[in-house]
């Protein structure tokens, strides 16, 4: 927690000094819109996780089954644990720093410095060094997922987008499925049985892909819809003009 606030406290710092802005830049502020946002990519996320991991056990002898030996306060401080370091990675890769970027070079070239730093920050906390093609899979995986949430920030100037998708995959990769670096948790696999060859790949890159093509049709989506309610405004002040 207190990493957080001092990220808060050199976010202000950065965006005072160097454009003259405070956090409300961040989109802080809640909106019916902003907890649209955070509810639809935690759904999403939470969905298309819990898909990939059901994938996982679905073509071979393998299940998912109840771990009893956790309790409700150990449950509790892992989900903390997770809310904190979503909200720290969001701050550093999402915050200040990339609204910064987007002003000085633009969308694009930020969120790309944005996914490859965020990637690059994943072969630390996975200790992923020494071992090239891991560090090429944790790349890929987590500098498109970057890019996801990079491109959320920017589309929607705000981090409830990037939180709501960040939390609901961590929430469900960690807590839910055990996968992650807190060890068993709710849901545990029956057996060591794994997915090999094509079913393999294939779910692989489901797990890669699959959620930011939901969110490349949720922004395609969004876009429409404010197009069609532009033109049936217009229409209507056509109407009362004529």
């Amino acid at each position: 927690m207190i990493g957080i606030i001092i990220e808060l406290i050199i976010s202000w710092l950065l965006l005072r000094f160097i454009a003259k802005k405070d956090l409300s830049v961040l989109g802080f502020k809640p909106s019916q819109a902003r907890l649209i946002n955070l509810s639809i990519g935690f759904l999403l996320a939470a969905v298309v996780c819990s898909v990939y991991q059901i994938l996982t056990t679905s073509f071979i002898n393998n299940s998912w089954i109840l771990n009893k030996p956790i309790s409700f306060s150990a449950a509790l401080m892992s989900l903390w644990w997770i809310v904190k370091s979503v909200l720290f990675e969001e701050l550093l890769f999402r915050g200040a720093l990339l609204y910064l970027a987007i002003e000085k070079w633009g969308t694009t070239k930020a969120c790309i410095l944005s996914a490859v730093c965020f990637g690059v920050y994943h072969w630390f906390s996975y200790s992923a060094f020494g071992n090239p093609f891991q560090m090429v899979i944790i790349f890929v995986m987590t500098s498109i997922f970057g890019w996801m949430l990079a491109v959320s920030f920017a589309k929607t100037k705000s981090l409830y987008l990037p939180i709501g998708l960040h939390l609901g995959w961590n929430l469900f990769n960690i807590l839910i499925f055990s996968n992650g670096p807190l060890g068993k948790q709710l849901l545990i696999k029956a057996n060591a049985n794994h997915l090999e060859g094509i079913p393999s790949l294939l779910v692989f890159l489901f797990q890669i892909f699959a959620l930011p093509i939901l969110m490349y049709g949720y922004f395609k989506f969004k876009k429409k819809y404010k197009k069609n309610c532009q033109s049936r405004i217009v229409a209507a002040l056509c109407i009362v003009l004529s």
